[in-house]
């Protein structure tokens, strides 16, 4: 197979047909084919280029060619970077379960990381058993929305906690800056769209899913990890280990759940997520080597869709072949502080996504329209244990619970969030009166000076960064631009350190720590990537197998 780069059609009749033929003409006239020679060809990736406000969107295509004859077509255009033969993206299960085996793993989570990993060892015969602390889709997106609309917190179903993870109330971003060499993430969206993602999803440029379609998807692959003969239990939370200990060796034997129930396996995957403190706490009881790292803490900003657009589209802003513009700002600040945004969702809305009493957390949401009146996104500080929260792994999630309880009494006590309009903010003055932003934020807002909600320093650099973005994006530090606070759940502020070969952690065989809570990923897409390697893993051990063995 060939792979084609830079292949550009401009911007025409968007039905799949016409583009299909479109596509035909120019990887012909490219490769300099007749008809019959081009057997087969796939978009691996497309994206738009506006950059030239004097001409038309064209689109920017990544194709795979079948041909007749490939390496002499390959030879004929050694010299064009843009012609190569296409890396293998096939996907390798890991090996099956044993006849014999008997054994089923234990899946800890079922967010992104642990949904991929109970599909996979579900495909290969492992019968796996899934605990989800929350409850299922339907009923967690009831309790989610009796925070926002009733200011009635359900502690284990919420944004943070049920079916789907923390991702599920999210713009479901599909995309990713991990190294990727393996393609697992191509993976990761065949599965989603044979679940009944869009197809789009496998070749747009920053796909995403949106919160309602991502739900369905969820539902359909616990389906088939129950019809595999996997196991899924909701309102399962785990509140212990089981190890045994001979020789000086430390192995997982099973776990605890809150009504008592012991469920013994040697292989757990603990695909935590990264709000779920109290187990952190257990793991620290049970001596799992755990370690503290940098996070990032802030607040959610808000503008007009519009004006973003405007900003970044120029005369293309509403174009359909577009859609609503998004942005990625960063900015290093002269005290030495980094000020960046984070989880931009375009046509979206800043939702409550607080899972303990009596504190604000503050996240960004959008559907897959991505229609909503206002852009958000986390203009978030980035922190360090050594400077910022020194004293151990779970130094880090003591800072978040003081500051989120302090946004919960800013906020006036009622789940509401201390807000700030950006005018105010940079002049250090506290705000009083809305200006054309409305606040999306539901149960609602609570105006106020946001200053005390982060060390000094963070404040100074935030205060110096948005003039920089407002210079970058006309309008983005305009007065009346909205900031919400508080978020603090950016990534796990702990690593559960685990072996680089085995995945297992460090001193206890049979935990498999991994997702967003270990400290391995960042959002959907990589959750689910580690979910897969998690998979194999335990394949691995289940079977005897090395990494290495496996690979070769």
């Amino acid at each position: 197979m060939i792979r084609i780069t830079e292949l550009t059609l401009p911007w025409g009749d968007p039905t799949e047909a016409r583009t299909q033929d479109a596509l035909r003409r120019a990887i012909l006239k490219r490769l300099t084919l007749r008809e019959p020679d081009l057997l087969d060809f796939t978009v691996f990736k497309r994206s738009h280029d506006a950059r030239r406000k004097d001409r038309e969107i064209a689109f920017v295509y990544i194709v795979d060619a079948t041909v007749r004859d490939e390496a002499r077509v390959l030879a004929a255009h050694r010299d064009d970077r843009h012609v190569t033969a296409a890396p293998d993206t096939a996907f390798r299960p890991p090996p099956t379960a044993p006849a014999a085996s008997i054994e089923q793993p234990l899946v800890v989570g079922f967010g992104p990381c642990g949904l991929f990993a109970a599909l996979v060892l579900a495909q290969q015969g492992y019968r796996p058993i899934v605990l989800e602390r929350g409850r299922d889709v339907r009923r967690r997106t009831q309790d989610t929305w009796g925070l926002w609309r009733k200011r009635t917190l359900t502690p284990e179903s919420n944004v943070q906690f049920g079916e789907g993870g923390a991702g599920l109330f999210s713009d479901g971003k599909l995309y990713s800056q991990i190294k990727d060499p393996r393609h697992l993430g191509r993976q990761v969206m065949r599965e989603f769209v044979r679940a009944g993602a869009p197809p789009e999803i496998m070749y747009v440029n920053k796909p995403h899913i949106g919160t309602f379609r991502l739900t369905g998807v969820v539902a359909r692959m616990r389906e088939e990890i129950i019809a595999l003969g996997g196991e899924v239990r909701f309102e399962s939370k785990v509140i212990d280990l089981l190890i045994d200990e001979r020789d000086g060796a430390k192995e997982v034997r099973g776990v605890q759940l809150a009504d008592g129930t012991v469920i013994a396996s040697r292989h757990v995957v603990l695909a935590l997520g990264h709000s779920s403190r109290d187990t952190f706490r257990m793991l620290e009881q049970r001596k799992v080597f755990m370690e503290a790292k940098p996070f990032a803490i802030g607040f959610r900003i808000e503008h007009p869709q519009s004006l973003i657009d405007r900003a970044r589209l120029g005369r293309f802003a509403g174009h359909p072949a577009i859609g609503a513009a998004d942005y990625k700002l960063v900015h290093h600040a002269a005290n030495g502080r980094s000020v960046y945004s984070f989880c931009m969702c375009p046509g979206g809305t800043v939702v409550a996504a607080t899972s303990e009493p009596q504190r604000v957390v503050t996240n960004g949401m959008s559907q897959y329209s991505r229609n909503e009146r206002n852009a958000n996104a986390g203009i978030v500080v980035g922190i360090d244990p050594d400077k910022d929260f020194p004293g151990g792994p779970l130094a880090g999630l003591a800072l978040q619970e003081r500051l989120e309880s302090l946004a919960f009494e800013m906020g006036g006590g009622d789940y509401s969030a201390p807000a700030q309009l950006v005018g105010d903010f940079i002049a250090g003055r506290a705000s009083t009166a809305l200006g054309e932003v409305q606040p999306s934020y539901k149960p609602g807002i609570r105006l106020t000076d946001l200053a005390p909600l982060l060390p000094a320093d963070a404040i100074a650099a935030m205060r110096e960064a948005l003039p920089v973005f407002g210079r970058q994006i006309r309008g983005f530090d305009r007065d009346d631009a909205l900031l919400t606070g508080i978020e603090t759940r950016t990534s796990s502020p702990l690593r559960i350190t685990r072996d680089v070969d085995t995945l297992q952690s460090l001193g206890l065989r049979g935990l498999f720590p991994g997702g967003e809570g270990a400290g391995y990923a960042g959002g959907i897409l990589s959750a689910g990537v580690d979910g897969i390697k998690l998979a194999e893993a335990v394949a691995r051990s289940i079977n005897g197998v090395s990494a290495q063995q496996d690979c070769a």
